[in-house]
């Protein structure tokens, strides 16, 4: 039997790396519990107001942020912020596939165009891998605003 999972992010602003990484991966915030968010409604805005009214200060509204895949199939990213900074390579990391079935000079063009979009977007461009059939088709190594390792693949 399969289980489901949860990919947590430790991270020292919650709310704007998993802005970043909506974007990355196509998810969306989900709004507070109990709230139906109209169309367009920016549901983080949403969680400040949710928060407020809750009493929460404003020092600690930023503690915590989720992402969801919006067809229900990926796992559910969420962020927890924490003290310190990150101070090493990161053990685990995330692969984004942004070029299947895509080969050679194609599928690196993609992977170059995802790329520039990405570090518009906040994220680092560190290296480049050239395909060398049949053990690699090439991919391209990043960080996030934070400093977290993952490849466009």
């Amino acid at each position: 039997m399969s289980r489901h999972i949860q990919v947590t992010f430790d991270a020292r602003d919650p709310a704007k790396l998993s802005s970043f990484w909506r974007d990355v991966l196509g998810y969306v915030h989900p709004g507070p519990p109990g709230v139906t968010l109209a169309p367009g409604e920016d549901p983080l805005a949403a969680w400040e107001v949710f928060l407020e009214k809750r009493g929460v200060p404003p020092e600690a509204r930023n503690q915590a942020s989720a992402i969801e895949d919006p067809d229900g199939n990926g796992p559910r990213i969420f962020f927890q912020q924490v003290p310190e900074d990150k101070v090493a390579k990161n053990r685990v990391h995330l692969d984004v596939r942004n070029a299947p079935g895509l080969e050679g000079d194609e599928r690196m063009a993609a992977l170059e165009k995802e790329c520039d979009r990405l570090v518009a977007l906040g994220g680092k461009r560190v290296s480049r891998a050239e395909p060398a059939p049949p053990m690699s088709h090439g991919f391209i190594v990043m960080n996030d605003p934070e400093g977290n390792e993952f490849c466009l693949d």
